[in-house]
């Protein structure tokens, strides 16, 4: 995968083929049908910024766009053709697709998290959770979409994979004593990590204590794939957006302070005894 500098900022992600190749239609056929951008925008009830935004690749299109469209363009059926084509994964932020793919051809991952437990890590039970934390609260099937897509990428972590990819994960451990979503909830998610340390030996779980007058990792969370060209990039999240980072200088920073983590976190046999101790008070 081709990437300079960084990806995802302002909440897009970065266009894929079949996003921009559908972009490319319905420009083509726009133009062919001596419409503007705002004129199209009109007839179809979206935003001109919108409909520009679209022919860019930059945004996936919904079903009443792809309609309105193809009824606004002569319903010659290329629009729906075309729409048939897009790469989409349902329960995954648009923004999120692309470290997505990415995340799925690593060979090696790296993950530091201060807010939650890392999605190759929750329970089902603490995805919902989480996901009804944050407005504006998913409906149903929505809610549904979001979990199953974060519970199917853990079989990423599956030792039946050739060959195995590498997982290294660092956790404050304040993000476990939150009790997201309640006790109950915490003490299945505490027996689950249990139960990834046991069973995947391609997975190292660290503990960044309470505790830690010097830490490197105050600008948040960040996680390191090694793709199977081994090439190294970095991969940063908040609000609503997501940052792809290639710059051999800034991954270079990115590496130091994931290796200092390393080394002020607790050794994985700690980190165990110390989820032991935290199960065993609920």
């Amino acid at each position: 995968m081709a990437v300079e500098g960084t990806v995802g900022t302002g909440g897009e992600p970065e266009s894929s083929d079949s996003m921009r190749a559908f972009g490319a239609v319905v420009q083509a056929l726009r133009e062919h049908g001596g419409l503007t951008r705002e004129e199209l925008a009109e007839r179809i009830g979206y935003s001109k910024h919108m409909v520009a935004s679209v022919e860019l690749g930059r945004r996936m299109p919904d079903t009443p766009f792809v309609d309105g469209t193809e009824e606004a363009t002569g319903n010659t059926g290329a629009v729906r053709a075309a729409a048939a084509h897009l790469a989409r994964q349902p329960g995954l932020a648009a923004w999120f697709r692309q470290w997505a793919r990415m995340e799925r051809e690593a060979i090696a991952l790296y993950t530091y998290e201060c807010r939650l437990v890392p999605g190759l890590l929750q329970t089902e039970a603490y995805a919902r959770a989480v996901s009804l934390s944050v407005p504006p609260i998913p409906d149903e099937d929505d809610l549904n979409q979001r979990v199953a897509a974060r519970l199917a990428r853990q079989e990423l972590m599956s030792t039946r994979r050739k060959p195995p990819s590498e997982f290294s994960f660092i956790i404050e451990q304040a993000v476990l004593e939150r009790h997201t979503g309640g006790e109950d909830v915490t003490r299945e998610q505490l027996d689950h990590l249990l139960r990834v340390i046991d069973r995947y030996g391609n997975v190292q779980l660290q503990i960044m204590p309470l505790r830690q007058p010097d830490h490197p990792g105050l600008d948040g969370p960040l996680q390191l794939p090694e793709s199977p060209e081994n090439r190294w990039f970095g991969y940063s999240e908040g609000q609503e957006n997501g940052r792809l980072i290639s710059a051999p200088k800034e991954l270079s920073i990115l590496q130091q302070r994931y290796g200092k983590l390393r080394t002020q976190a607790l050794t994985p046999q700690d980190s165990r005894s110390l989820l032991e101790r935290m199960r065993g008070a609920l």
